[in-house]
């Protein structure tokens, strides 16, 4: 057997055993709500994914500890295969409504769940769940039952983090193969020397402001459930709501505003969480990531409060103040929860063009690496505006002079700077590549006379960041199959940053598979 095939086998087992436990832990919610319809479904999902990945394990449980290549490969996969097995759930709950569970009462059919039993939809919802996108195939979700609700949020949860930093954790498996594992999901700092410790400590962190977060949105005036959900999903960047009108349901600025720290505290790397919990306060300024996070959400959030109420379509500059703070920073920390809707204001889709703009720029960056945002990430823009700098300047040093580039604490050299320099300007120019393709794919599937340019640039800004915010374009009915599709890649490649599924896909193809 092929060396390669059998690590990527047995690390893919490890994931989907992860994926199957997830869902076995996920039975408490329908027997707390009473929806036992829900239980034959959810165990048949969390059987497949358990039998599978067991059956990989054994096979393959001597393998070799997974190298550069491997990891990639095997984040690519892991992460597309617990979107798609991540589907169950929603599919076969669908399913069971719809044809009746015998023994068990079940409620009626609706527009919304009969979606899901269309698997496109499902797979849909599942990667767009895990990879913390946020945008949905339901019409209204407060008709879900509250076993799907909370799987939603649960998937968001955990590919807030993500799925490998979670199976890592869990099996606790030390040595290299962890780390390259670990290094493949678009994570390099460590908290600690052990892996295994590092990842424990940032679930122990995770789990923390969650509580804390649950906290702050119920003394905020939101109702418990909600409050456990949107506190889940905001502090994972991941966006999905229990409602239909995502925040706007509770039209309350005090709930608007306590949700803003909570996205922020999800864009900020655990790495400096950490610091920071155990009282090394200078970490607010002194790390460049994290000073830049509040500098570029302040300066987006000004500029695009000022487009708001200077060029419309808000009357009062508190107003502006509430709509554009918080969906610029939904947007910036790749979050995707919504205030600007027609149910209670202005929907984002109507605002004015170089307002959506604004708004997709802040998706195109997004926050801190090390933290469960999307987008290129904040330390790479710096990068980029600080090596062009650096280029410029050398013109006008002579050849024997010795410079080096200072980012984020480091002083690199000439060859060190060109190599993070080129490492950064790679992905910004695959990101903006794929966008432009995905613009393109939409703009030839949809009306044309339905949306605008930047109604499309938008949507697919949203997908491939990782965001979630929507200006009308996604849905069960309104986005074509072929639609879905392009947005199911794009979702997948925004959650590992390009490089691995390019990695993987030339890897499948050349020379027909893996090879050693």
């Amino acid at each position: 057997m092929n060396g390669s095939v059998a690590t990527v086998g047995r690390d893919l087992g490890r994931i989907l055993e992860a994926l199957g436990g997830l869902m076995l832990v996920s039975l408490v919610v329908p027997v707390i709500w009473g929806e036992y319809y829900a239980l034959p479904a959810l165990l048949i999902s969390a059987i497949i994914p358990l039998g599978i990945g067991r059956l990989l394990y054994r096979r393959f449980r001597n393998a070799e500890d997974p190298g550069r290549l491997h990891g990639m490969v095997v984040a690519a996969l892991g992460w597309f295969s617990v979107g798609v097995f991540g589907s169950l759930p929603f599919l076969l709950i669908a399913w069971s409504i719809h044809l009746g569970v015998p023994g068990f009462t079940t409620p009626d059919q609706t527009a919304t769940l009969a979606a899901f039993t269309e698997p496109l939809n499902a797979i849909f919802e599942s990667m767009s769940g895990f990879t913390g996108t946020g945008l949905t195939m339901t019409d209204n979700e407060e008709v879900l039952p509250r076993t799907l609700q909370w799987w939603r949020t649960f998937s968001e949860w955990v590919g807030g983090v993500g799925v490998i930093v979670l199976t890592t954790a869990v099996l606790s498996r030390p040595g290299s193969g962890s780390l390259t594992l670990y290094e493949s999901e678009a994570r390099s700092e460590k908290i600690h020397p052990s892996i295994v410790s590092t990842v424990r400590t940032i679930w122990w962190i995770f789990t923390l402001f969650t509580f804390v977060s649950i906290l702050a949105l119920w003394l905020a005036g939101m109702p418990i459930w909600g409050a456990i959900n949107h506190a889940m999903t905001g502090l994972s960047t991941g966006g999905f709501s229990i409602t239909d009108n995502s925040i706007a349901t509770y039209d309350s600025a005090v709930i608007d505003f306590v949700l803003v720290p909570i996205m922020l505290l999800g864009s900020i790397a655990f790495p400096v969480h950490y610091l920071i919990l155990q009282g090394d306060l200078r970490n607010f300024y002194s790390d460049l990531q994290t000073r830049w996070v509040f500098i570029y959400m302040s300066i987006g959030s000004a500029l695009l409060w000022s487009f708001l109420y200077f060029g419309g379509p808000y009357e009062t500059p508190f107003d502006a103040l509430r709509y554009g703070l918080f969906q610029f920073v939904s947007a910036a920390t790749c979050t995707g929860f919504q205030t600007a809707v027609d149910a209670t204001n202005v929907a984002l889709g109507r605002w004015p063009a170089y307002a959506q703009l604004t708004v997709t720029f802040g998706m195109f960056v997004g926050g801190a690496a090390g933290s469960t945002v999307g987008g290129i990430k904040l330390i790479r823009g710096l990068t980029l505006v600080k090596g062009i700098r650096y280029q410029i300047a050398d013109v006008f040093y002579p050849q024997t002079a010795i410079r080096r580039l200072g980012i984020n604490g480091r002083r690199l050299n000439d060859e060190e700077a060109s190599r993070e320099f080129m490492e950064a300007a790679i992905i910004v120019v695959l990101w903006i590549t794929f966008l432009v393709v995905g613009t393109f794919v939409l703009l030839l599937t949809l009306p044309s006379a339905e949306y605008s340019l930047a109604n499309v640039v938008f949507e697919v800004a949203s997908a491939q960041g990782n965001v979630g915010l929507s200006s009308g374009i996604t849905g069960p009915e309104s986005l074509p199959p072929v639609g879905k599709v392009v947005f199911l890649f794009h979702m997948w490649i925004g959650r590992l940053e390009i490089i691995p599924v390019l990695v993987t896909l030339r890897t499948i193809f050349h020379r027909g598979g893996l090879y050693s």
